[in-house]
Order: structure tokens, then sequence, then C-alpha cells
């Protein structure tokens, strides 16, 4: 895969040397809401991942991108293509972005490059996310990006003892 890149992010595969970005990142349990996760990842498990990462999205049936900041190169986040539906054009699509690099344009312009990307070089008609009712942020993010609320799942995820329900978005090519 090329490396995508404007003047402020570059989207890019994930390397060896993403290990401890990575595991600092999925250890993070304010992510594991929206990750599904619910224990720690160890180096070890995260090596392993690394070393398949190389893997065709046809094959993973995912592709996972670090975001990078173009001017500095330093790592704000990462945005995945999951679900990957070759046969249907569809593939969902996550966005992390760590809290100090929020709200800095990081990512709508990494959505912008993904959907993109999807749309034109994997030849997907739609791409859609779920989100939590109550990310505001991230609700934001992808009216901003032109996705359209479809619908809600009701007491979705589990989260801190009570039930939270998901709004699905999608953006149709």
């Amino acid at each position: 895969m090329q490396v995508l890149k404007n003047q402020i992010i570059t989207l890019r595969a994930l390397e060896p040397e993403d290990l401890d970005f990575l595991f600092s990142t999925e250890n993070n349990s304010d992510f594991w809401e929206v990750s599904s996760t619910q224990t720690p990842f160890s180096k070890f498990i995260l090596k392993k991942y690394l070393a398949n990462a190389q893997q065709d999205i046809y094959e993973a049936r995912q592709l996972r991108l670090i975001i990078m900041n173009t001017y500095t190169n330093e790592n704000v986040g990462f945005i995945d293509l999951f679900d990957f539906n070759p046969q249907h054009q569809r593939a969902g699509v996550g966005i992390l972005i760590l809290k100090e690099y929020q709200n800095k344009g990081f990512a709508s312009e990494a959505l912008k490059m993904i959907t993109e990307y999807a749309f034109s070089s994997l030849n997907l008609h739609q791409v859609y996310a779920n989100i939590p009712a109550d990310n505001k942020n991230s609700l934001a993010l992808f009216k901003k990006s032109k996705f359209t609320k479809i619908g809600s799942q009701k007491d979705w995820i589990l989260s801190d003892g009570s039930f939270k329900d998901v709004h699905l978005y999608q953006l149709i090519n």
C-alpha cells in the first residue's frame, strides 16, 4: 500500500518500531469501550500482531494505519477499516486520536483520506461507523464528514455498569 499523505497527516502502515505506541494505546482503558477490549495486551501478543500486520486487506479483512502528524512525525492515533467485505463493497471505519491531539483537525483529515482511499483504491460502495450516543466529538466528526445517521442500536454496549445506545452512520459513494 502506498503511503497516504498531505501537509497535515500521513497515514502509514504499522511497523515493528510502533510496538511501544501500540502497547500504550491498546492498554489505555479509556479506549476500551469503543474497541470492545476487556483485558490488557502483552507486548508478546502485540509483537505477533505487528508481524502479521503486513497482510493484505483482502486476506486480513481489516487495515490499521497509524495517523502521523506530517510536520512533526509524531504518532497521533490510528484509523482502521474493519469488517472489510469486498463482495458487498463495504467496510467499517474506526478512528482513535490521542487526547492531546484532539480538536486539531487530524481526525477530519484522516477520515477524509481513508474514505477517499476506500472508494477509489478498494472500490468500496460504502463505509460505516458505530458511534456511542454520548461520544459527542465522534458524532460531530462523522456528521461534518458527510456521514448520514441511519439508525440506532438501543442498549448496545455495556459501560461502567449501564447500557448505552450506539448510532450507526454511513457514507455511500
